[in-house]
Protein backbone atom coordinates (compact mmCIF):
# COMPACT_ATOMS: atom_id res chain seq x y z
CA UNK A 1 0.00 0.00 0.00
CA UNK A 2 1.29 3.44 -0.95
CA UNK A 3 0.17 6.90 0.06
CA UNK A 4 1.25 10.15 -1.55
CA UNK A 5 1.96 12.79 1.08
CA UNK A 6 2.57 16.53 0.87
CA UNK A 7 3.95 18.64 3.70
CA UNK A 8 3.84 22.42 3.95
CA UNK A 9 6.46 24.94 4.97
CA UNK A 10 3.83 27.50 5.86
CA UNK A 11 4.87 31.15 5.46
CA UNK A 12 3.63 33.26 8.35
CA UNK A 13 3.09 36.92 7.59
CA UNK A 14 0.62 39.61 8.58
CA UNK A 15 -2.82 39.33 7.00
CA UNK A 16 -5.93 41.50 7.07
CA UNK A 17 -8.81 39.01 7.06
CA UNK A 18 -9.81 35.37 7.40
CA UNK A 19 -10.22 35.36 3.64
CA UNK A 20 -6.48 36.08 3.28
CA UNK A 21 -5.77 33.05 5.46
CA UNK A 22 -8.18 30.89 3.47
CA UNK A 23 -6.60 31.89 0.14
CA UNK A 24 -3.13 30.97 1.39
CA UNK A 25 -4.28 27.58 2.71
CA UNK A 26 -6.11 26.86 -0.54
CA UNK A 27 -2.94 27.69 -2.51
CA UNK A 28 -0.96 24.97 -0.71
CA UNK A 29 -3.81 22.48 -0.97
CA UNK A 30 -4.33 23.02 -4.69
CA UNK A 31 -0.58 22.66 -5.19
CA UNK A 32 -0.69 19.29 -3.38
CA UNK A 33 -3.72 18.33 -5.48
CA UNK A 34 -1.78 19.03 -8.68
CA UNK A 35 0.70 16.39 -7.51
CA UNK A 36 -2.17 13.95 -6.81
CA UNK A 37 -1.46 13.90 -3.08
CA UNK A 38 -3.76 11.97 -0.78
CA UNK A 39 -2.58 13.50 2.50
CA UNK A 40 -1.41 17.03 3.21
CA UNK A 41 0.18 18.18 6.48
CA UNK A 42 0.21 21.75 7.81
CA UNK A 43 2.43 22.84 10.72
CA UNK A 44 1.72 23.52 14.37
CA UNK A 45 0.28 26.92 15.35
CA UNK A 46 -0.10 28.03 11.73
CA UNK A 47 -3.51 29.49 12.60
CA UNK A 48 -1.82 32.05 14.87
CA UNK A 49 -1.53 33.98 11.61
CA UNK A 50 -5.18 34.90 12.23
CA UNK A 51 -4.12 36.89 15.30
CA UNK A 52 -2.23 39.29 13.03
CA UNK A 53 -5.58 40.52 11.69
CA UNK A 54 -5.99 42.48 14.92
CA UNK A 55 -9.14 43.85 16.48
CA UNK A 56 -11.55 46.36 14.98
CA UNK A 57 -9.68 49.08 16.88
CA UNK A 58 -6.34 47.94 15.50
CA UNK A 59 -5.13 46.32 18.72
CA UNK A 60 -3.26 43.02 18.75
CA UNK A 61 -5.18 39.82 19.47
CA UNK A 62 -4.07 37.38 22.16
CA UNK A 63 -3.85 33.60 22.05
CA UNK A 64 -7.03 33.42 24.15
CA UNK A 65 -8.91 34.95 21.23
CA UNK A 66 -7.76 32.37 18.68
CA UNK A 67 -10.57 29.89 19.54
CA UNK A 68 -12.97 32.49 18.19
CA UNK A 69 -11.86 31.43 14.69
CA UNK A 70 -12.52 27.71 15.26
CA UNK A 71 -15.81 27.44 13.37
CA UNK A 72 -14.39 29.24 10.33
CA UNK A 73 -11.21 27.15 10.42
CA UNK A 74 -13.11 23.86 10.64
CA UNK A 75 -15.58 24.89 7.96
CA UNK A 76 -12.75 25.88 5.60
CA UNK A 77 -10.84 22.61 5.89
CA UNK A 78 -13.96 20.45 5.85
CA UNK A 79 -14.90 22.05 2.55
CA UNK A 80 -11.40 21.77 1.06
CA UNK A 81 -11.03 18.11 2.08
CA UNK A 82 -14.33 17.28 0.41
CA UNK A 83 -13.58 19.27 -2.75
CA UNK A 84 -10.13 17.75 -3.25
CA UNK A 85 -10.83 14.26 -1.84
CA UNK A 86 -7.72 14.54 0.33
CA UNK A 87 -7.01 13.82 3.99
CA UNK A 88 -5.84 17.01 5.67
CA UNK A 89 -3.84 17.10 8.86
CA UNK A 90 -4.50 20.80 9.24
CA UNK A 91 -1.70 21.52 11.66
CA UNK A 92 -2.82 22.60 15.11
CA UNK A 93 -5.31 25.20 16.20
CA UNK A 94 -5.92 26.46 19.72
CA UNK A 95 -9.43 25.56 20.88
CA UNK A 96 -11.34 26.24 24.08
CA UNK A 97 -13.06 23.33 25.83
CA UNK A 98 -14.50 23.34 29.36
CA UNK A 99 -12.96 26.78 29.78
CA UNK A 100 -9.48 25.45 29.02
CA UNK A 101 -7.22 26.05 26.02
CA UNK A 102 -5.81 23.09 24.09
CA UNK A 103 -3.26 22.94 21.27
CA UNK A 104 -5.33 20.64 19.08
CA UNK A 105 -4.30 18.83 15.91
CA UNK A 106 -7.14 18.24 13.46
CA UNK A 107 -7.60 15.51 10.85
CA UNK A 108 -10.16 16.32 8.17
CA UNK A 109 -11.45 13.35 6.16
CA UNK A 110 -12.81 13.75 2.62
CA UNK A 111 -16.21 12.46 3.82
CA UNK A 112 -16.60 15.34 6.29
CA UNK A 113 -15.44 13.66 9.49
CA UNK A 114 -13.16 15.62 11.83
CA UNK A 115 -10.86 13.90 14.32
CA UNK A 116 -8.72 15.54 17.00
CA UNK A 117 -5.49 14.86 18.87
CA UNK A 118 -4.48 17.25 21.63
CA UNK A 119 -0.78 17.92 22.13
CA UNK A 120 0.36 15.76 25.03
CA UNK A 121 3.67 17.35 26.03
CA UNK A 122 3.78 21.14 26.36
CA UNK A 123 6.68 23.57 26.30
CA UNK A 124 7.14 26.17 29.04
CA UNK A 125 5.91 28.91 26.70
CA UNK A 126 2.67 27.03 26.05
CA UNK A 127 2.08 26.46 29.76
CA UNK A 128 3.24 29.68 31.41
CA UNK A 129 2.76 32.29 28.68
CA UNK A 130 -0.30 30.97 26.85
CA UNK A 131 -2.04 28.92 29.56
CA UNK A 132 -2.54 25.85 27.40
CA UNK A 133 -3.60 22.54 28.99
CA UNK A 134 -1.98 19.17 28.25
CA UNK A 135 -3.95 16.55 26.36
CA UNK A 136 -4.68 13.27 28.14
CA UNK A 137 -5.30 10.63 25.46
CA UNK A 138 -3.25 9.18 22.63
CA UNK A 139 -5.30 8.28 19.59
CA UNK A 140 -4.62 6.54 16.28
CA UNK A 141 -6.70 7.05 13.16
CA UNK A 142 -7.71 4.61 10.45
CA UNK A 143 -7.72 5.81 6.86
CA UNK A 144 -8.30 3.89 3.64
CA UNK A 145 -4.52 4.00 3.13
CA UNK A 146 -3.39 2.91 6.58
CA UNK A 147 -3.33 3.73 10.27
CA UNK A 148 -1.72 7.00 11.34
CA UNK A 149 -1.03 9.01 14.47
CA UNK A 150 -0.52 12.75 15.00
CA UNK A 151 2.11 13.81 17.52
CA UNK A 152 2.81 17.52 17.69
CA UNK A 153 6.33 18.98 17.81
CA UNK A 154 7.55 18.42 21.41
CA UNK A 155 5.61 15.12 21.52
CA UNK A 156 8.04 13.51 19.07
CA UNK A 157 10.89 14.07 21.55
CA UNK A 158 9.44 11.42 23.87
CA UNK A 159 10.12 7.86 22.65
CA UNK A 160 7.51 6.28 24.93
CA UNK A 161 4.54 7.98 23.28
CA UNK A 162 5.70 6.95 19.80
CA UNK A 163 6.16 3.35 20.98
CA UNK A 164 2.55 3.45 22.17
CA UNK A 165 1.31 4.78 18.83
CA UNK A 166 3.16 2.09 16.88
CA UNK A 167 1.93 -0.59 19.29
CA UNK A 168 -1.57 0.58 18.38
CA UNK A 169 -0.78 -0.03 14.72
CA UNK A 170 0.35 3.36 13.42
CA UNK A 171 2.84 3.12 10.55
CA UNK A 172 3.02 6.85 9.84
CA UNK A 173 3.45 9.61 12.42
CA UNK A 174 2.46 13.07 11.24
CA UNK A 175 4.33 15.69 13.24
CA UNK A 176 3.18 19.30 12.80
CA UNK A 177 5.84 21.55 14.30
CA UNK A 178 6.60 25.18 15.10
CA UNK A 179 10.10 26.13 16.22
CA UNK A 180 11.63 29.57 16.56
CA UNK A 181 15.36 28.84 16.28
CA UNK A 182 17.91 26.27 15.14
CA UNK A 183 18.06 24.59 18.53
CA UNK A 184 14.35 23.82 18.65
CA UNK A 185 14.26 22.84 15.01
CA UNK A 186 17.10 20.34 15.34
CA UNK A 187 15.65 18.85 18.52
CA UNK A 188 12.49 17.97 16.62
CA UNK A 189 14.35 16.90 13.48
CA UNK A 190 16.88 14.62 15.19
CA UNK A 191 14.29 12.96 17.41
CA UNK A 192 12.03 12.41 14.40
CA UNK A 193 14.88 10.50 12.79
CA UNK A 194 15.38 8.50 15.98
CA UNK A 195 11.69 7.59 16.21
CA UNK A 196 11.70 6.42 12.56
CA UNK A 197 14.71 4.18 13.21
CA UNK A 198 13.56 2.84 16.59
CA UNK A 199 10.11 1.89 15.39
CA UNK A 200 10.72 1.31 11.66
CA UNK A 201 8.06 3.81 10.65
CA UNK A 202 7.67 6.96 8.58
CA UNK A 203 7.65 10.37 10.27
CA UNK A 204 6.26 13.31 8.27
CA UNK A 205 7.13 16.76 9.59
CA UNK A 206 5.92 20.24 8.68
CA UNK A 207 7.20 23.60 9.94
CA UNK A 208 6.41 27.28 10.05
CA UNK A 209 8.60 29.86 8.34
CA UNK A 210 8.36 33.64 8.17
CA UNK A 211 7.32 35.99 10.97
CA UNK A 212 4.32 37.51 12.75
CA UNK A 213 5.66 40.82 14.12
CA UNK A 214 2.46 41.61 16.07
CA UNK A 215 1.94 38.16 17.64
CA UNK A 216 3.78 37.36 20.85
CA UNK A 217 6.10 34.33 20.65
CA UNK A 218 5.52 33.99 16.89
CA UNK A 219 7.96 36.67 15.78
CA UNK A 220 10.66 34.17 14.82
CA UNK A 221 10.27 30.87 12.97
CA UNK A 222 12.85 28.37 11.76
CA UNK A 223 11.35 25.49 9.84
CA UNK A 224 11.54 22.81 7.22
CA UNK A 225 9.22 20.06 6.01
CA UNK A 226 10.62 16.56 5.74
CA UNK A 227 9.57 12.94 5.28
CA UNK A 228 11.80 10.57 7.28
CA UNK A 229 12.20 6.83 6.91
CA UNK A 230 13.96 3.94 8.63
CA UNK A 231 17.66 3.71 7.79
CA UNK A 232 17.89 0.50 5.79
CA UNK A 233 18.47 -0.74 2.25
CA UNK A 234 15.00 -0.07 0.72
CA UNK A 235 15.14 3.58 1.85
CA UNK A 236 17.44 6.54 1.17
CA UNK A 237 20.80 6.11 2.97
CA UNK A 238 20.27 9.18 5.17
CA UNK A 239 16.68 8.24 6.00
CA UNK A 240 15.19 11.31 4.29
CA UNK A 241 12.68 10.64 1.53
CA UNK A 242 12.07 14.34 0.85
CA UNK A 243 12.83 17.67 2.47
CA UNK A 244 12.29 21.32 1.71
CA UNK A 245 14.77 24.17 1.61
CA UNK A 246 15.22 25.68 5.06
CA UNK A 247 12.94 28.62 5.82
CA UNK A 248 11.51 28.87 2.29
CA UNK A 249 7.80 29.11 1.49
CA UNK A 250 7.17 25.78 -0.24
CA UNK A 251 5.57 22.34 -0.21
CA UNK A 252 7.19 18.90 -0.58
CA UNK A 253 5.64 15.68 -1.91
CA UNK A 254 6.68 12.02 -1.90
CA UNK A 255 5.24 8.50 -2.01
CA UNK A 256 5.27 6.47 1.20
CA UNK A 257 5.38 2.71 0.66
CA UNK A 258 3.95 0.88 3.70
CA UNK A 259 4.91 -2.52 2.28
CA UNK A 260 8.58 -1.61 2.75
CA UNK A 261 7.99 -1.27 6.48
CA UNK A 262 6.80 -4.87 6.62
CA UNK A 263 9.90 -5.96 4.76
CA UNK A 264 12.42 -4.28 7.03
CA UNK A 265 10.59 -5.32 10.19
CA UNK A 266 10.83 -8.95 9.10
CA UNK A 267 14.26 -9.11 7.44
CA UNK A 268 16.00 -5.77 7.55
CA UNK A 269 19.69 -5.21 8.26
CA UNK A 270 18.44 -4.61 11.79
CA UNK A 271 14.96 -5.31 13.14
CA UNK A 272 14.62 -2.73 15.89
CA UNK A 273 10.89 -3.17 16.40
CA UNK A 274 11.04 -6.96 16.64
CA UNK A 275 14.20 -6.94 18.79
CA UNK A 276 12.75 -4.89 21.64
CA UNK A 277 13.79 -6.38 24.99
CA UNK A 278 10.32 -6.53 26.48
CA UNK A 279 11.67 -8.83 29.17
CA UNK A 280 13.54 -5.77 30.45
CA UNK A 281 11.08 -2.97 29.77
CA UNK A 282 7.39 -2.40 29.22
CA UNK A 283 5.68 -4.02 26.23
CA UNK A 284 3.13 -1.54 24.92
CA UNK A 285 2.10 -3.94 22.16
CA UNK A 286 1.21 -6.64 24.69
CA UNK A 287 -0.57 -4.08 26.86
CA UNK A 288 -2.73 -3.15 23.91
Amino acid sequence: MKMRVSSVQYHLHTIRSFEDFARQCKHYILTAKEFDSEFVLFPEFFTTQLLSIGSETGESLSIAELPGFTKQYQSLFTQLAAETNMHMIAGTHVIRRNNRLYNMAHLFYPDGRIEEQAKLHLTPTEIYEWGITKGEDLRVFDTEKGRIAILTCYDIEFPEIVRMAVAKGADVIFCPSCTDDRHGFHRVRYTSHARAIENQIYVVGAGTVGSLPTVDFMRANFGQAAIMTPNDIPFPPQGVLAEGELNNDMIITADIDLHLLDEVRKKGSVTTWRDRRTDLYYDWEKAR
